[in-house]
């Protein structure tokens, strides 16, 4: 498992990705108030994204699983000053899900923000009928932190969102090491 950056070249992946998991992800898909679903290609996104992230506002990734991109994981809404917080988001193709990529992925994510960069919070918001996205946070131990009610405008309507936070205090070894254990633990391999 490899993040790495998002690159336009990555496009006619991601538009098959996002083709073949439309029903799997639309229930989760942030959209705009009175926008047209799919207004933005992927080439304009990449450069947006690519813009912010040469301003330190946002981390954009690639999730590639044996060479082959498999997902995407947006580090975005980073604040410096006395907050140093980030937020995360991510989907992953349906046919890879349920294998600990995800998860990995956020731990590698998580660390970088942490002790990489130096941040002192990341939160990922998660709507409460997302079962799937919410297992992700748990395997890894963030704590829920509250409901933030109404909180994205999610498939068409205003969606409220559990939050889920970890801070450095929380991870000193690192969420990765807390992750490899915990696999280790199960008998999974790390």
């Amino acid at each position: 498992m490899l993040l790495r950056p998002l690159r336009v070249r990555d496009g006619e992946m991601w538009r098959a990705l996002r083709r073949s998991n439309a029903a799997w992800l639309s229930p989760w898909e942030a959209t705009r108030p009175g926008a047209e679903a799919g207004e933005m290609g992927f080439a304009p996104m990449v450069r947006r994204l690519r813009a912010e992230a040469r301003t330190g506002r946002t981390l954009p990734f690639a999730l590639d699983y044996h060479g082959r991109f498999v997902g995407q994981l947006t580090v975005a809404g980073i604040t410096w000053g006395s907050l140093c917080a980030a937020n995360v988001g991510y989907w992953i193709d349906q046919s890879h899900a349920g294998r600990g990529i995800m998860p990995t992925a956020v731990a590698l994510a998580t660390d970088h923000c942490l002790i990489g960069m130096g941040l002192h919070r990341v939160e990922i918001c998660i709507r409460p009928e997302n079962h799937n996205s919410r297992r992700v946070v748990e395997k890894l131990g963030f704590r829920e932190e509250g409901l933030r009610p109404r909180y994205l405008h999610i498939d068409g309507a205003w969606r409220d969102h559990l939050v889920y936070v970890l801070t450095a205090e929380d991870v000193p070894a690192g969420l990765m090491h807390r992750w490899r254990n915990l696999r280790g633990q199960a008998g999974l391999s790390p």
